[in-house]
């Protein structure tokens, strides 16, 4: 090839990368349009008859608010468990419906997906004919009488350290109390300059997980909540740790508390929590400040347990207040439905609940203490998509309660307490103060 040529075919090539763009502005594709999914029952409330149909309508939009056209993969399910086969709807102009019921108490939950784009909605069947899967065991109320005696061979010794508390007008304590075990560790909060027999006592507990009490908590102890105020932390454990000693303990020792002992009702993990409860109201109810009367137990999901629990065990617990409560029906499965969280009894090779877990899980349930519970009142909280504490399970342990009692049910929420359902826990906490007064 000659050198003329040569150039001729160079100066061909520099013109062709010249006159063509750059080869990452051709690759560029234009950004995905984010899709919104929204499903929602024909009923404000949710709520249907045994039998009737339920009509869910489906609406995916854009992020320019265009509706979507395509298919919709649904799933309908008896509140998570037993889910139907699969169905497909076709959404035009971005809805589409499907309709479900159910033949017995319970719910209906439907779980709407465009790819990875998932939207739920739940349906209640008259959830409030539900009722305990199993009867309560013959020696419930002998087994726990039981435990407290164990317990109160235990002398009620306190260790009360002074901390600053964020609110004013409030002397705060790190406090730890013996029990049977792990102590009761939590911080108290006490109005400054109060009187003898003039306070009512409220006593928080905590959700799942590994973590310190909440200093905070005192705030129902300043001069507008006006309460001696007791949170403790789940465990028994050290309060005001660096985030790195409980992320140690959650990820070592109490990584899989909530299963320990599961087939073992002496051994079960939350055997040794609910005796710090009765042993947390021992702390309150020694207080000279304590008005004699007024003990409200307050918390939400494992909290929720707790509460439920300790109105079923303790007969100085005046009021309750369960956000979302786990440990409802734990039996569940046994009669063809779902269960709440911890899911004590597990599921053998053959698909059906291990008897010996499934015996023993029956001590620790809500659903049960509940039928015990002789509190003046109680104040429930249920989201109608909660996976993880499901509104049947709920249902289960409130339909139990022969007291005076009320449910805020959310029907958009999942496992959490919404603001509305936040007030509705607080403002029933300071109604019943009143009353009690």
């Amino acid at each position: 090839m000659s050198l003329k040529h040569s150039s001729q075919i160079f100066a061909l090539i520099a013109l062709m990368a010249v006159s063509q763009p750059p080869l990452l502005a051709q690759e560029v594709a234009a950004p995905a349009k984010v899709i919104t999914l929204k499903v929602t029952a024909d009923r404000a409330d949710a709520v249907y008859g045994v039998g009737e149909l339920a009509t869910f309508t489906i609406e995916a939009l854009d992020d320019e608010k265009g509706g979507v056209e395509g298919k919709v993969v649904c799933v309908i399910s008896k509140d998570g468990w037993q889910p139907q086969p699969p169905q497909t709807v076709v959404l035009k102009e971005g809805k589409a419906t499907i309709t479900g019921k159910l033949d017995e108490p319970g719910f209906l939950l439907l779980r709407a997906s465009i790819g990875k784009t998932t939207a739920l909605a739940g349906a209640g069947y008259d959830p409030l004919q539900l009722k305990p899967s199993l009867p309560v065991p013959d020696d419930f109320d002998q087994f726990w009488a039981a435990q407290k005696q164990a317990l109160a061979n235990v002398p009620v010794k306190s260790l009360l350290a002074p901390v600053e508390s964020p609110a004013k007008g409030v002397d705060a304590f790190d406090v730890q109390v013996s029990c049977l075990g792990k102590p009761v560790s939590g911080y108290f909060g006490r109005p400054q300059d109060a009187k003898p027999k003039s306070l009512p006592a409220i006593l928080f507990v905590h959700g799942a997980g590994v973590r310190s009490a909440n200093l905070g908590s005192t705030h129902w102890s300043d001069k507008e909540g006006g309460m001696l105020s007791f949170d403790i932390n789940a465990h028994g454990i050290p309060n005001g740790k660096p985030d790195e000693f409980y992320t140690a303990l959650a990820q070592g020792e109490l990584k899989d508390y909530r299963s320990e002992g599961r087939q073992d009702r002496e051994q079960c993990y939350f055997k040794g929590m609910f005796l710090r409860l009765v042993r947390a109201i021992d702390f309150l109810t020694e207080q000279p400040e304590w008005d004699g009367k007024t003990v409200i137990v307050y918390g939400s999901s494992q909290g929720g347990f707790q509460a439920l629990a300790a109105a079923g065990l303790d007969a100085r617990v005046t009021f309750i207040c369960a956000g979302v409560p786990a440990g409802c029906d734990h039996t569940g499965i046994a009669v063809n439905r779902i269960n709440g969280w911890p899911k004590i009894v597990h599921i053998d090779a053959q698909g059906k609940p291990d008897p010996v877990a499934l015996e023993a899980a029956r001590y620790f349930d809500c659903v049960n203490f509940a039928s015990r519970a002789k509190c003046k009142g109680a104040v429930v909280t249920v989201g109608f998509i909660d996976t993880t504490c499901p509104p049947t399970s709920v249902y289960a342990a409130y339909n139990a309660l022969s007291i005076s009692k009320a449910m805020h049910a959310d029907v958009a929420a999942g496992h959490t307490n919404t603001p509305a359902a936040s007030k509705f826990m607080q403002e029933a906490a300071y109604r019943h103060v009143r009353e009690m007064k």
